[in-house]
């Protein structure tokens, strides 16, 4: 006979008898070994021990330490420490009753480079590798652009590649929109656009007022010395310079650099709004919306945002917090050692912070009620779906699939994915379509690929369904010969309890005469008013866009392919060199050794390799 399973309060008393009081990171599994919660902590024994309480916990976490069968723990040499990896491991394992980010893409910085002679402003997002300065986060690319846009009024810098730079013979047309000052073809010397771009870092660094005065001071002397053109253009300067000022609405004088972090919770959600200050000046908000429960606290909420948000990126001097955190020094200590200088976290109460502190709570309070309701009509959209095309009840996961190509040639599967928060864009896949076997345009071919790969890969990694990652709708962009070409590999994997759609144009291919085709029933049609209708071509027509660029983006790398990119040891910098000193590939081709070697970056040795590569080709 069995022993009977100990409750899960028991288990965790027997480890707590093993534990000192050192200082760690504890993992609570279930009985498939999967992670149901991730902490820290102080003093191991003293923390878990609190759950070997058999009451008196909050629903949460009593439901958490119901399902625990067994522990993990790892000691670290400080609490800090702790602090850090439990917020890795957070992010790693994604465990279901933790507090978790789920929007955690990088954030673009504008990058001054220091690599030419005329230094290139651009946009810039990923790792910080290239040699310049950076100045950022922005909220968004679009905030990026707007400010990229300012600056090119202001200081005339190039935007252009180097590449594109060493082959101007005629300035372009940024330079005849007063958006650059050519230096590609000379009309500027090398002094005065260094000069420029001091003035720009200045700026980008908060020192616009004074900028401002030392360029009206230079136009007063330019005018004294009656040097008018000089002065004309100081004076566009400074105008600028003003309109930008004025145009970026919330300056706060008293901050220079800070991040302004407002929390609000309501019916089980939570929104954090998240404002950028650098250099006394806006650089645009983000909403996240974190993985909540009904129990969880604000400090908890906070603090594990803070922890999985900075994971990946540097915290500013300052960070200015509606709700007080569970740790506030430990905090503190973990982002000023990631920082490599002090990070001061306040609760501001009165001042031009609490005023910053205060918009950011309502920007998160709007924000949460605007998605709640577009979650509820979402929810209604779904149960309508349901009743449409008689499923079981409302999907929470519908799957959208696609394909685009020319003629066969560069052919692209997508999939979008759908729910009650509306589109998962975090969920899209696309699927380059590589079977070899297959007519150039065979859609059905491509489909049948493209759910192979799909579904393979689901019963492989998630045979038992335990995951989300299963639709409980898939929507075929086409016909009757689709939904044949879905339903003979979905046979052939053995998926037969999820349900598929085909959606057809209809009648003269017009939209809102959408004709739907489900296995084993007749053709149907939807009203032409109803909402469901509009919500599937929604969908669809997402779908289609997604498809559509996915197709661009693999047609547009085709193009550019050079033979370049097979030679062994060329990389897109040597490329970049070669292309740009013989012009072409054809003409790299012939060339002798003597000429390769004589490419900026091209060694002897790569130069062999060149060589070899295109007269074995011969």
């Amino acid at each position: 006979m069995a022993a009977p399973v100990k409750p899960g309060h028991e288990i965790i008393a027997d480890y707590v008898r093993t534990l000192d009081m050192s200082p760690g990171v504890y993992r609570m599994l279930d009985s498939q070994s999967r992670v149901l919660y991730v902490g820290k902590a102080r003093a191991l024994k003293r923390r878990v021990a609190n759950y070997a309480k058999p009451s008196g916990h909050s629903p949460r976490i009593a439901r958490m330490i119901r399902d625990t069968a067994s522990m993990m723990f790892l000691t670290t040499r400080t609490e800090t420490e702790a602090l850090l990896l439990e917020q890795n491991l957070i992010k790693q394992l994604k465990p279901k009753f933790n507090v978790l980010l789920r929007d955690d893409k990088s954030f673009p910085n504008i990058l001054v480079s220091d690599t030419h002679a005329f230094p290139q402003i651009k946009k810039h997002r990923g790792a910080k590798k290239e040699k310049g300065s950076y100045f950022g986060p922005f909220a968004s690319a679009g905030a990026v652009n707007r400010s990229l846009n300012q600056l090119q009024r202001v200081f005339l810098l190039r935007n252009c590649t180097d590449a594109v730079f060493e082959s101007r013979t005629r300035p372009c047309l940024l330079y005849q929109i007063k958006r650059c000052s050519g230096p590609c073809v000379g009309h500027i010397s090398e002094a005065d656009y260094g000069a420029s771009v001091k003035d720009a870092v200045r700026f980008l660094k908060g020192d616009s007022t004074d900028l401002q005065r030392q360029l009206a001071d230079a136009m007063a002397e330019a005018s004294e010395a009656m040097e008018f053109e000089r002065a004309a253009a100081l004076r566009d300067r400074i105008r600028a310079l003003t309109n930008v000022q004025s145009a970026q609405g919330i300056n706060p004088q008293g901050v220079k650099e800070a991040d302004v972090i407002a929390l609000h919770m309501e019916g089980g959600q939570a929104c954090v709004q998240v404002f950028f200050i650098r250099a006394n000046q806006n650089w645009g908000n983000r909403d996240f919306y974190p993985r909540v429960g009904p129990d969880i606290e604000e400090p908890e909420v906070l603090e594990a945002f803070l922890g999985q948000f900075y994971d990946t990126k540097e915290p500013p001097r300052q960070l200015l917090l509606s709700h007080p955190v569970e740790s506030m020094d430990l905090m503190a200590d973990a982002l000023s050692g990631k920082r490599g200088a002090k990070v001061e976290i306040l609760v501001p109460q009165r001042g031009e912070k609490a005023e910053l502190v205060d918009g950011a709570r309502r920007n998160a309070r709007e924000s949460l009620g605007r998605r709640m309701a577009e979650n509820q009509a979402q929810g209604k959209l779904l149960d309508g779906l349901a009743g449409a095309f008689g499923l079981d009840g409302p999907p929470k996961r519908v799957e959208v699939y696609d394909n685009s190509h020319i003629q066969g040639a560069h052919a692209v599967g997508a999939m979008i994915v759908a729910g009650p928060e509306g589109y998962l864009k975090s969920q899209y896949r696309k699927f380059n379509i590589r079977g070899d076997s297959l007519t150039p345009g065979d859609d059905f071919g491509m489909m049948k690929e493209v759910l192979t790969r799909r579904f393979a890969r689901l019963l492989k990694e998630d045979p038992d369904r335990e995951t989300e990652a299963w639709p409980d709708l898939l929507l075929i962009d086409g016909g009757a010969g689709q939904v044949s070409a879905v339903k003979e590999i979905m046979d052939e994997l053995g998926v037969d309890d999820v349900p598929f759609i085909g959606v057809a144009k209809g009648i003269d291919r017009d939209q809102g005469k959408e004709e739907f085709y489900v296995p084993g029933k007749s053709v149907f049609a939807l009203q032409r008013n109803d909402p469901v209708l509009y919500f599937v071509q929604r969908m669809r027509d997402e779908a289609h866009r997604f498809a559509i660029g996915a197709h661009r983006a693999k047609r547009s790398k085709a193009v550019s392919a050079t033979p370049l990119d097979d030679v062994p040891g060329v990389g897109a910098a040597r490329k970049r060199a070669l292309l740009a000193h013989f012009g072409s590939a054809k003409a790299v081709a012939r060339a002798n050794l003597s000429d390769l070697t004589a490419v900026d970056g091209v060694s002897e040795g790569l130069a062999q390799k060149i060589y070899d590569f295109f007269h074995d080709q011969a």
